[in-house]
């Protein structure tokens, strides 16, 4: 047996563990086999070495938990017409598509025809492309800290997340919602990653007076959710004291 071909990468003490209760399970599997007239033949090796330690999934991080946060607030506000702008289609979309139609924008192509998800694909920096007054509902997560740094193949503007935003509140009627997340901790742009926010920058530049903050959450640097955060003075300035977290607004627009 070439277990080595499986197992490249497997730290040596799950592999000194690991390997012996394998050929421990596949002798007992063999003998079964056999009792039971091998109606499923044995194919090449697949072993799962660290399966055993492993956790049945992973409930945490700024993707699981704004993804589920958002969509839950979708299904409950159920809007006329909700558009997603670079959202994570594996994700967020996702869960939105399994209970009503969304329409996703993205600078990214996605060839695939999926049930409920109606896809375009557009420059969000670009205002020519996108209509006033659109829609009442509308989320952009994790995505405006990208534009504007060539990542996606858009085009380089140190400006591009307002450009982005200032098209969003475009689409988005009067008293619509809007649902966005960013990094946020000492602002800063990783190039060409993304742009880290801080939380006075978001509050007092980006959202201002033009919308209402119905919420704030966000994902501390462990990974873990805090819902409905009080936005005092305090935390603001510090943003939360993070160094890379995960900011969730729900917005009203004014």
């Amino acid at each position: 047996m070439h277990l080595q071909l499986f197992v490249k990468g497997v730290p040596f003490f799950i592999l000194a563990r690991g390997i012996p209760l394998f050929l421990r399970d596949y002798r007992e599997i063999r003998k079964q086999a056999k009792e039971c007239g091998m109606a499923f033949p044995f194919g090449k090796f697949y072993p799962c070495i660290e399966a055993k330690d492993q956790k049945s999934g992973t409930a945490s991080g700024h993707y699981f938990h704004q993804d589920l946060l958002v969509a839950n607030k979708i299904f409950i506000s159920k809007p006329d017409k909700h558009v997603d702008i670079g959202s994570r289609i594996d994700g967020f979309v996702a869960h939105v598509a399994s209970f009503r139609d969304i329409e996703v924008f993205d600078i990214r192509d996605m060839t695939e025809q999926v049930q409920n998800i109606h896809f375009e694909r557009l420059d969000i920096m670009d205002g020519n492309t996108v209509s006033h007054d659109y829609c009442d509902s509308i989320s952009c997560l994790h995505a405006l800290e990208h534009l504007g740094l060539g990542r996606y193949g858009d085009r380089v503007d140190y400006n591009g997340h307002l450009l982005g935003w200032e098209n969003i509140y475009k689409m988005l009627k009067k008293g619509g919602k809007c649902y966005f997340s960013v990094p946020i901790g000492k602002q800063r742009i990783e190039f060409n990653a993304h742009r880290v926010f801080s939380v006075e920058y978001l509050v007092n530049v980006m959202i201002g007076s033009r919308y209402e903050i119905d919420s704030f959450s966000y994902v501390d640097d462990k990974g873990d959710l805090v819902r409905d955060a009080a936005l005092d003075e305090r935390s603001v300035k510090r943003s939360f004291s993070l160094n890379y977290g995960c900011g969730i607004f729900e917005l009203s627009k004014i």
